[in-house]
């Protein structure tokens, strides 16, 4: 493993070593947030999971968990609305960034009527640093950098611009503004959790005065699945027990935390999964189980560099962070949907041995040689106890883990919040404890008004949160919850009504006996939709 955590493009080579403790004359927090990529609910540790995520876990017991944080599904809306605080078709990425041009909520990227993150905070002082998955960009090429990570308000910038790709030799790889490539050793989680330290120990020489905005953006665990040979092996004996028997323990410790109710039920494996008993090939799906589990462990070890640059630097009691992901298990597996990976990765390997793609028995996960995923059978065990997956608007495409450590605020300790929340709200949160102001003008543009609101007064007093109701639409699935309420609909079927306080796994749809709540909810639904661009579609 230490072979592939040798960052191998020239400027990233030598890490600066840490500053000691940094007293500084502005003191407004330090804030990180840290996102995961296509990560079940009750993937990590804290949440109920098997996989060893010590980092998160020592975050977690330090800091807050809220249980009802929702994303919005899928790569591009979570991305637009954590950085700007909006839902996302108000910021054209109801859909995703695909190179077409579009109108209104589906124009394909971030918007100029939008403020980032790191353009709030600029005005107010902050440097802003970016490592990780950009994706709300429509152009991934130099041609057009408008909208790149340094266009809206970062300071410096490591990552790819496109959505996803190898980890050994992703494309779209880029320093600041400027094209890089890979060379032999790499690996992008790693690279991506050593230049985030990067920039803490930097800012810790160089802007040591200064509080700093960091943004960590993983690709893991997305497909594909990519991880070193000794970090796959350490998981491969626990996934030969299946994903039925692991749902089930996943699901106790579930309820030992507190996490999820004691009376909620496990949501039935999914149909199209056989049971674990009549599976033919037992190995390879273990395998398949065992290079994710690889990938969250690795990022977690990353987040444990991070943690210890801010420690090295005296930063770590007055920085906020935030650990989320950006939707529930991927249940995609290998077909034209996910293809377009091909467009942005290499052909061959270093040793010029021919790229693999597929979900098969014959391809094993793992090396820089296959492009493989982990499908419904164990995207149904990360999303425990949910149904369904990425893309869709229920539980197991929205539910998020949400950690927020802080110590010199947030210092009650192993504590769960319950409160209902989401995505939008972290830039809410972030501009009431910065102090920075929300523009109604940036640029020249008008700003749209903010639609998050803070988490703080949740996360530091458990108060309630004062708000109607949160929505969501993409692909045609949408829900509104509001209260202990849900509406949801898949695709164009008909709607359902969930009472999440009873059966947060969705198991009991109560709208037959609710007519009237389903035609309030449904009516505000679609109010909701009409105000911030969801309707109408594009043709």
């Amino acid at each position: 493993m230490k072979a592939l955590r040798i960052v191998t493009i020239s400027i990233l080579a030598v890490l600066m070593t840490g500053c000691g403790n940094n007293t500084r004359k502005d003191n407004r927090p330090n804030i990180i947030i840290v996102m995961s990529d296509d990560m079940g609910f009750s993937d990590i540790g804290s949440y109920g999971g098997e996989i060893s995520t010590p980092n998160l876990d020592n975050l977690a017991t330090e800091g807050i968990r809220f249980t009802q944080f929702y994303n919005n599904a899928r790569c591009c809306p979570s991305r637009a609305a954590l950085l700007t605080g909006l839902y996302p078709h108000q910021t054209g990425l109801g859909g995703m960034v695909d190179g077409v041009i579009r109108d209104g909520g589906y124009s394909g990227e971030i918007s100029r009527n939008n403020v980032t993150i790191a353009e709030a905070l600029g005005e107010a002082g902050y440097k802003s640093y970016m490592s990780g998955k950009w994706h709300v960009a429509r152009s991934s090429t130099p041609d057009d950098k408008s909208n790149w990570p340094l266009q809206r308000g970062f300071d410096r910038y490591y990552g790819t611009i496109t959505g996803a790709g190898s980890f050994y030799d992703p494309g779209t790889l880029t320093w600041m503004n400027d094209p890089v490539k890979a060379t032999p050793g790499f690996y992008y989680t790693d690279a991506i959790s050593d230049t985030a330290a990067l920039f803490i120990n930097d800012h810790g020489k160089e802007n040591k005065d200064d509080p700093f905005f960091l943004y960590v953006a993983y690709t893991a665990p997305h497909w594909p699945l990519h991880a070193p040979e000794e970090e796959i092996n350490k998981y491969e004996d626990l996934y030969s027990a299946g994903w039925d028997k692991l749902r089930d323990e996943r699901m106790i410790r579930l309820k030992e935390s507190g996490i999820i109710g004691d009376d909620i039920l496990l949501s039935e494996r999914d149909r199209r999964v056989m049971p674990w008993d009549s599976v033919p090939e037992k190995e390879w799906q273990g395998r398949r189980m065992a290079t994710y589990a690889a990938m969250v462990d690795i990022m977690d070890q990353g987040i444990g560099r991070i943690v210890e640059a801010l420690e090295n630097n005296g930063m770590k009691e007055n920085t906020l962070i935030f650990f989320l992901a950006d939707n529930g298990g991927c249940a995609e597996g290998w077909n034209t949907e996910t293809e377009w990976i091909k467009r942005y990765g290499p052909t061959h390997t270093f040793d010029g041995v021919e790229l693999i793609f597929g979900n098969d028995p014959s391809i094993i996960p793992g090396p820089d040689s296959t492009y493989t995923s982990y499908s419904t059978e164990w995207a149904n065990l990360s999303n425990t106890p949910f149904r369904w997956y990425k893309h869709y608007g229920h539980e197991g495409g929205v539910a998020s883990p949400l950690i927020m450590h802080w110590p010199e605020r947030l210092n009650e300790g192993n504590a769960l919040r319950r409160q209902v929340s989401g995505i939008i709200d972290i830039m809410a949160t972030i501009l009431e404890v910065t102090g920075a102001e929300y523009p109604e003008l940036y640029n020249g543009n008008a700003i749209i008004p903010l639609e998050g609101v803070s988490l703080m007064g949740a996360a530091a007093e458990n108060k309630p949160i004062d708000r109607e109701a949160l929505y969501f639409e993409h692909g045609g699935n949408k829900y509104i919850r509001k209260g202990d309420w849900k509406l949801v609909s898949l695709g164009n079927r008909d709607w359902e009504l969930y009472d999440m306080e009873k059966d947060r796994s969705e198991t009991n749809n109560l709208a037959a006996e609710y007519p009237q709540l389903v035609k309030e909810m449904k009516d505000d639904w679609e109010r909701w939709a009409w105000r911030t661009g969801v309707l109408p579609k594009p043709r």
